[in-house]
């Protein structure tokens, strides 16, 4: 097996197995591309999101909060460009059966050129004696038959996108030998687009029903609520809106796991802004953006920023911020500059004004917009792919075992810390029991009692909980307990009455929001 699908596959079953994702309807066989958060998700999920909206709403004194109804008017998506302009490009294996999308047949191509081109430049840069920002580095990964064979696939994949010419893709896919993963073979049928919107009734008669969506994004409530919330909350441009929220597609192709979903969770934050100023609020949010996603752990080297092949109808700038899953870079927030497409067009389709009054300027004008938009759920695989590792331990016989250990940032971690008596007897398990109520209510924690400590610190270690702390003999008279840290395994001995400021000092949030 492939080593990064072993990888993936590992992680998978990691995640089921200790309580952090389900497959939905599980009972049933299951429901595709559909996917259920277990106990320690959850907590996860929610720290997530709890994380990024202290590092929006509470941090900006400029950004408030929205939660939107799913269910919205139909012309919402008329207006916003859903409804005519909201497909992917299909394209199916006539051996296999199976279905792809041809953008990402393309640019998984793409991806193994620009891979291929990078191997060999760092070997030529090795021998040659080449640093990485030296120009003679530069020309020969411009310049090597895998980097020129990736540029000339580029451009002509960005003609056919522009052009919205399918025939194209399909010529392109043919040309470049792209074969379909199952079958081997490059038998394809015709490029076509599929909506990706799903339909509902809204009405309590089949007859007297209309057709509404489930929303397939969270920010058209954003806009069509910019009044409300601009008059209400007297906010000034520039300012922003935050929500986070379900939305649902109805994904044909959907696969890896969480990554690509049919119901999913978005976090996007709208950012108003003076027609004008779009290049400066769209470079602030991408640095802005790129330090947080470090903040909570991700390493540069498992991060890039990717431009846009094609722009959307509604951007004139757009880049994704990637993370590198076992399958490969793709994409996990994307950076947009929206215009003001939007607010226009919603006021065209609903004939109602939509401005803001500059007193400054003493002119009204319709906002620009830059928005950043993640998935809750591609975070949080990202983050499990990141902290996911197996290493080998000493043991205290004097050998070595296999440690699976979650790495995760303590402010992710779904549990805090793990509080254990030494054994069930002797008044340790009341120690330890009131070890737990003294932080409890200040952070998220767990009382185990059950197996050798040894035992206990590996379960805790494969949960990501970053702190264990053991009640002992020697603690019924020193009043102290010992604290082991996950990553290092280091121990140290505190006295309970400074447990509750020691781990709180390394669980503060302004590590992260960097205030």
């Amino acid at each position: 097996m492939n080593p990064s699908a072993d990888l993936f596959q590992k992680i998978t079953a990691h995640t089921k197995e200790h309580g952090f994702i389900f497959q939905s309807s599980e009972l049933y066989d299951g429901l595709g591309a559909v996917y259920d958060y277990g106990p320690m998700g959850v907590l996860v999920k929610n720290n997530l999101r709890d994380l990024w909206w202290q590092s929006m709403v509470r941090k900006h004194d400029n950004i408030v909060g929205l939660d939107a109804a799913i269910l919205m008017h139909p012309q919402v998506w008329k207006a916003s460009g859903h409804v005519d302009a909201f497909n992917d490009p299909l394209i199916d294996n006539k051996d296999s059966k199976k279905r792809y999308r041809a953008d990402v047949l393309i640019e998984e191509y793409l991806d193994k050129l620009q891979q291929k081109s990078l191997k060999e430049t760092e070997k030529r840069a090795t021998k040659e004696g080449w640093s990485r920002d030296s120009d003679a580095y530069v020309r020969f990964l411009a310049g090597n038959r895998d980097g020129k064979k990736a540029s000339e696939v580029q451009a002509r994949f960005q003609q056919c996108l522009e052009a919205n010419d399918l025939a194209g893709v399909k010529t392109l896919i043919e040309d470049c030998d792209i074969r379909c993963p199952e079958s081997g073979t490059a038998n394809w049928t015709d490029v076509r687009q599929f909506n990706l919107m799903f339909k509902a009734q809204l009405g309590a008669l089949a007859e007297d029903a209309s057709d509404i969506y489930l929303r397939p994004e969270t920010a058209q409530g954003i806009f069509v609520n910019f009044l409300n919330v601009q008059k209400t909350s007297r906010m000034k441009i520039p300012f922003g809106i935050a929500q986070t929220g379900k939305a649902f597609r109805n994904e044909i192709i959907a696969r890896q796991f969480i990554f690509r979903m049919r119901e999913f969770e978005q976090m996007e934050m709208q950012y108003f802004i003076k027609p004008g100023t779009q290049q400066e609020w769209y470079q602030f949010w991408k640095a802005e953006r790129l330090r947080w996603h470090k903040a909570l752990g991700l390493d540069e080297s498992v991060l890039r920023l990717h431009v846009h092949d094609k722009l959307a109808h509604y951007a004139d700038a757009a880049e994704d911020i990637q993370f590198h899953f076992p399958f490969g870079f793709k994409e996990m927030e994307g950076i947009h500059s929206r215009t003001d497409f939007d607010l226009r067009s919603h006021q065209e389709f609903s004939g109602k004004k939509i401005t803001y009054f500059d007193p400054e300027e003493n002119a009204s004008y319709t906002p620009f917009v830059v928005e950043t938009s993640i998935g809750l759920d591609r975070l949080f695989l990202a983050h499990i792919c990141n902290a996911y590792q197996e290493e080998s331990v000493p043991t205290g016989s004097g050998g070595e075992e296999i440690r699976t250990v979650l790495r995760l940032h303590p402010l992710i971690a779904p549990v805090k810390v793990a509080i254990f008596p030494l054994v069930k007897k002797d008044g340790l398990p009341e120690f330890a029991r009131k070890m737990q109520d003294i932080l409890k209510f200040d952070m998220q924690t767990v009382y185990d009692e059950k197996d050798a400590v040894g035992r206990r610190y590996r379960r805790q270690d494969a949960k990501g909980t970053p702190f264990c702390i053991t009640v002992d003999y020697d603690s019924l008279n020193d009043h102290a307990v010992t604290i082991r840290e996950r990553d290092s395994m280091a121990q140290h001995r505190i006295p309970v009455g400074e447990v509750r400021a020691w781990l709180l000092a390394r669980l503060d949030i302004r590590q992260v929001l960097d205030v």
